[in-house]
Parts: structure tokens; sequence; C-alpha cells
């Protein structure tokens, strides 16, 4: 949603002004991912199956929605944690997965790169201050390819096919990444709660792309 938001560049706001919703934003950012990461052990430790995982997954979407409805409201704090708690627990089904089938390594060399990619890219955005919004065509058609790919390939089931979208999609979310941190550094996004929202969408879909490559490259 906040991705249709024109993008508006620098503005007029004060540097300082900027700065706040930045440091907002990741450490609202940092206090999602720690309660996603609670989610995905309790789901783990319940052995929460794929019913579960979809359940979960359709229940951020519907959070998500709401999210940037209250995001101007103190009750949007509320719904961006619910949102990030159930895309957690619904990786507790696919951490499951590879640790029962003897993969649990690639888990952590997925998060470690995750990890790398996001810091790095979020870094050179906030220094350089540069506009990336040119991007926003580029990922959405992009985007929109990747889905229509993994559609695709749930009939064909194509190993190629599937380390190419995974590629492809860690690609999409680190431009995501740069957009959605640009729109931050130069005015562009004011609300660190929807701002915290793109950010966890990119890491999150970037982890689970991440894992799935590495498990491919490893067999």
């Amino acid at each position: 949603m906040d991705r249709d938001t024109l993008y508006s560049g620098a503005s007029a706001r004060p540097a300082v002004e900027i700065n706040k919703v930045l440091r907002n934003t990741y450490m609202l950012l940092a206090m999602t991912i720690a309660f996603s990461a609670v989610t995905a052990f309790i789901t783990m430790s319940f052995n929460v199956g794929f019913i579960g995982y979809i359940a979960m997954f359709i229940g951020a979407m519907v959070c998500l929605f709401i999210t940037y409805k209250k995001a101007d409201s103190a009750a949007g704090l509320f719904w961006v944690f619910a949102f990030t708690g159930l895309l957690g627990g619904a990786l507790g089904p696919i951490l499951s997965m590879y640790v029962s089938s003897g993969a649990g390594h690639i888990v952590g060399q997925a998060l470690a790169a995750t990890a790398i990619v996001f810091v790095s890219l979020s870094a050179y955005a906030v220094t350089t201050k540069k506009d990336f919004s040119f991007l926003r065509g580029f990922l959405v058609v992009g985007l929109v390819v990747v889905i229509l790919a993994i559609i695709a390939n749930i009939f064909f089931a194509m190993p190629a096919l599937t380390m190419a979208i995974n590629a492809v999609a860690i690609m999409i979310m680190s431009g995501f990444i740069l957009f959605d941190t640009s729109r931050i550094v130069n005015g562009g996004e004011t609300n660190y709660i929807i701002a915290t929202a793109a950010l966890y969408s990119n890491i999150w879909t970037m982890f689970i792309h991440m894992m799935s490559l590495l498990n491919l490259m490893d067999e």
C-alpha cells in the first residue's frame, strides 16, 4: 500500500525529524524481529503444520491491511506486532522442515546472509542518501513476475526454475530494502510503523528465499 504512494523525494522536513523516523523505524524493526523469533520458536515447539502456516500467513496479511489503516494511531503498534508475530509463527513449520530433514545449518547460513545483506544495503542508503525512487516500477513488475513464476512452478516443479526464482526474489527484495530505506532518509515516508512493516516484509521474504536457494545449492 505505501509502495503505491508517490515518492516525494527530498522535502523540506527538518533533518532531525527524518532522523527520528529512521531511529524509531530501526528500533521497532528490531523489536518486531525479536518478537517474531519468539513466535517462530513457539510454533516449532508445537509442531504446527502446513495448515497452520497457511492460516497464520493469511492472518498476517489481514493484520498488515489493518496496520496501514491504523498506522497513524497508537493501535498501529499493536497491529504491526500482530502482523510480524503471525509471520514469525508462519516461519515455524518452514524451519521445522529444514531441521527435520537434516538441513538445520541452512537456517543459520540464511539468517546470517540475510542480516549481512540488509545491514549493508541499509547502511548504503542511509550514508549516501541516494534517491532510489527510480526502482519502484522495476521492483513492482519484478515482484509480479516472481509471483507468477512461483505459481507456474507449482505445476512444473523444475529445480532450475526454483533456483532462478529464489535468486531473482532475493534481488527484488534487496531493491525494496534500498527503495524503502531511501524513502525514509529522503523524507518520502513519515510513518515509522508503515516503514517497519515494509522493511520487515522485505527481510522475511528474503530470508525465506535465501533458505530455499542455499538448500538447493547444498544438494
